[in-house]
């Protein structure tokens, strides 16, 4: 097994849920192996306050989370990103910029929580719903040895993960 340490970057168009979720659940599952960044297209500014909830709730660390411009990313002195996964249709349609290092990109939509009309508790099952779609693919990704497959390998894995819900 590899000692290298990937970076990952999650977009979405407002960095407020989808993307937030996956950077975390990543930071916590993967944290020997992974550094997890997210960021948005037109970052809402604000991590949705439901988002915080389920996170604090299942004992992930949020002191770090913030919404952000993944023009973060795209600069000289940025993290060198690995893999790049769009995880809602509008940024996975958007023009990208330009990423250094030319990292693995996907496509892994997600149904967007915050989106969802009704009661407290409809719009809190949609967060977990999201949570755990997040967890499933994302320890997918974790059972992917990395060191052994060749790039277009590893390209074709990470769509495949992205057509199945």
């Amino acid at each position: 097994m590899s000692d290298k340490i990937y970076n990952v970057l999650f977009l979405c168009t407002g960095n407020s849920a989808r993307s937030i979720i996956a950077e975390a659940v990543l930071k916590h599952l993967g944290a020997a192996r992974f550094r997890a960044y997210s960021a948005g297209s037109h970052p809402r500014g604000d991590v949705h306050p439901l988002t915080l909830e389920l996170l604090q709730h299942n004992h992930y660390d949020v002191s770090t989370l913030r919404s952000k411009s993944w023009d973060e990313f795209a600069v000289s002195g940025a993290p060198k990103m690995d893999f790049i996964f769009t995880v809602c249709d509008q940024a996975a349609g958007e023009v990208c910029p330009i990423w250094p290092g030319q990292p693995v990109t996907a496509h892994w939509g997600f149904a967007d929580p915050s989106h969802v009309e009704g009661d407290d508790e409809t719009i809190r099952r949609a967060f977990i719903r999201t949570h755990i779609e997040i967890i499933n693919r994302i320890q997918l990704f974790l059972s992917l040895p990395l060191d052994k497959l060749d790039r277009l390998s590893l390209q074709k894995q990470l769509h495949a993960m992205g057509q199945s819900q």
